[in-house]
C-alpha cells in the first residue's frame, strides 16, 4: 500500500502495523521525494530516478533515531546531488562512511584535547557522563541543536546548571575543531543559551584565619599542610602548586616560575618571606617536586581528605582550595592593589588588562603579595616567617 500522509510525530505513530512480511510505503507530503517504509520497523529513504538510468532507493535512517526534520533535511540534499549527477550509490556510501559522534570524539581527544589540554580526562568524563548514552552512536548528521538543547536542559534540570554550561561547551569544542580540520561543516550548538552562573566569591575572612591556621597547627601530615599554606600564599592554581618543581624555585630571586599555566601561558610568581621559610623546610636532596607522592606523577595529586579534615577542625564551611587562590586576591585588594596588579599576581587573563600586564615588572606584584601576606599573618595573630613554619610545625 503506498499513500500520501504529512509526516509528523502524530501521524507517524497512528501508522497501523502491516501483515507480517508485507510492508507499507508512506510518501511525505511536505517535502518530495521522501518515503517511509513501514514493516516490523519504520525506515525513511529516497526513491529518485537518475539521468540516464534507473530508479535508485537510499535508505536515509530508522525512525524515530532520524527524525522527520533530519530526513526531510537529508532528502533535499540527496535530491540537490542527484540533480548534480552525482551517483546515489556514492551518495549512500558516503552516508555510511560519515563518522558517529563517538568517533568524532575519540578523533577529538586523541588529535587535540590530550596534546594540547591538561583537562582532557575531564572532556573524557564528560562524554561518558553526559554525552556517549545520547549522541554517541548517531551520525553526525543527526545532531542537530534541538537534540544538544535538550541534552543541555536535562542537565540542568537534574541540579547541575553550570555542569550543563561545561558540557555545552565541550560539545562546541568538538565540532569546532570538526570543522577546523575538515571532518564536518556545522556546529549545532551556537545559538543555544547557556545557563546563567553566580560568580563564587567566597574567601578566607579575618575571623576565619586564626581558626584556619589552627587547624592546619593540628594538622598530621606535613605535606598536606605545606601545601595547603603554600596555596594560600602564592594564590597559584591548585594544579602548579601540587607540581611545583625545586628547578622551578630561585631562592636569590625569591620567584617560582611556572612554564605553563591553564592559561597556556607561563607566569613567575613572586614568593613572600613567609613562602620562601616553607620551601627553605622543605628542601630535600634529590627531590624532583615540593610536595612527592607515590603515584605515576610522582608528585601529590589529591589532597581532599587533608582539606576536608583541616575544615572541620576549624570549624569552616563552604571553602574550596581554589577559594585560598581567592583569598590573597581579596586580601590584596583589602590592602590598596590596583586590579592590574591582581591580575598579574594571580594571572588573570582579561583582555582589558592584558596590556597592562605586559608593561608591569615584578616588584609592585611583590609588594602587594607580601603586604597581603603580612596583613594575613596579623590577623592570624603570626608576625613573620620564622612563626609561620614554627606555626605550622606544631603537632
Amino acid at each position: 500500500m503506498t499513500r500520501k500522509i504529512n509526516f509528523t510525530i502524530a501521524n507517524i505513530a497512528a501508522l497501523p502495523k502491516p501483515n507480517p512480511g508485507k510492508r507499507d510505503i508512506y510518501h511525505d507530503e511536505k517535502t518530495q521525494g521522501l518515503q517511509l517504509r513501514v514493516t516490523s520497523v519504520k525506515t525513511f529513504f529516497v526513491n529518485r530516478r537518475i539521468k540516464g538510468g534507473s530508479p535508485e532507493r537510499i535508505t536515509i535512517g530508522h525512525y524515530p533515531d532520524t527524525t522527520i526534520e533530519q530526513a526531510r533535511r537529508r532528502t533535499k540534499e540527496i535530491i540537490h546531488e542527484i540533480a548534480e549527477g552525482k551517483n546515489p550509490a556514492e551518495i549512500k556510501r558516503n552516508f555510511k562512511e560519515e563518522l558517529t559522534f563517538a568517533e568524532l570524539f575519540t578523533e577529538y581527544l586523541e588529535r587535540h584535547s590530550k596534546p594540547k589540554k591538561k583537562t582532557w580526562k575531564e572532556d573524557q568524563s564528560q562524554f561518558h557522563l553526559y554525552l556517549e548514552k545520547p549522541l554517541g552512536k548517531k551520525k553526525l548528521s543527526a545532531i542537530d541543536r534541538r537534540i544538544i538543547s535538550r541534552i543541555h536542559g536535562d542537565i540542568t534540570k537534574a541540579g547541575h546548571a553550570p555542569t550543563a554550561n561545561r558540557v555545552k561547551a565541550l560539545l562546541s569544542s568538538v565540532f569546532g575543531w570538526a570543522i577546523s580540520t575538515g571532518l564536518w561543516e556545522t556546529n549545532p550548538v551556537i545559538g543555544i543559551k547557556s545557563n546563567s552562573e553566580t560568580q563564587r566569591d567566597r574567601f578566607l575572612q579575618s575571623d576565619e584565619l586564626p581558626r584556619f591556621f589552627n587547624a592546619l597547627a593540628e594538622e598530621q601530615n606535613e605535606t598536606i599542610k605545606d601545601y595547603v599554606l603554600l596555596s594560600l600564599l602564592t594564590g597559584a592554581r591548585r594544579s602548579n602548586v601540587l607540581a611545583m618543581r625545586w628547578q622551578d624555585i630561585n631562592f636569590e630571586r625569591g620567584e617560582w616560575r611556572i612554564e605553563e599555566t591553564k592559561n597556556g601561558t607561563p607566569q613567575t610568581v613572586a614568593l613572600s618571606p613567609e613562602a620562601m621559610e616553607i620551601l627553605r623546610s622543605r628542601l630535600l636532596d634529590g627531590a624532583v617536586f615540593v610536595f612527592p607522592g607515590t603515584g605515576k606523577t610522582g608528585h601529590l595529586m589529591e589532597p581532599k581528605k587533608g582539606w576536608k579534615r583541616i575544615l572541620e577542625r576549624a570549624g569552616i564551611d563552604n571553602l574550596r582550595i581554589h577559594d585560598l587562590r581567592r583569598t590573597l586576591g581579596s586580601w590584596q585588594a583589602k590592602t590598596g592593589a590596583s586590579l592590574a596588579i591582581i591580575g598579574k599576581s594571580l594571572n588573570h587573563k582579561n583582555q582589558n588588562t592584558t596590556a597592562i600586564y605586559a608593561r608591569l615588572d615584578l616588584d609592585p606584584v611583590r609588594d602587594s603579595v607580601n603586604t597581603a601576606t603580612s596583613a594575613m599573618m596579623a590577623a592570624a595573630g603570626l608576625k613573620n616567617g620564622t612563626d609561620v613554619v614554627k606555626f605550622n610545625r606544631k603537632r
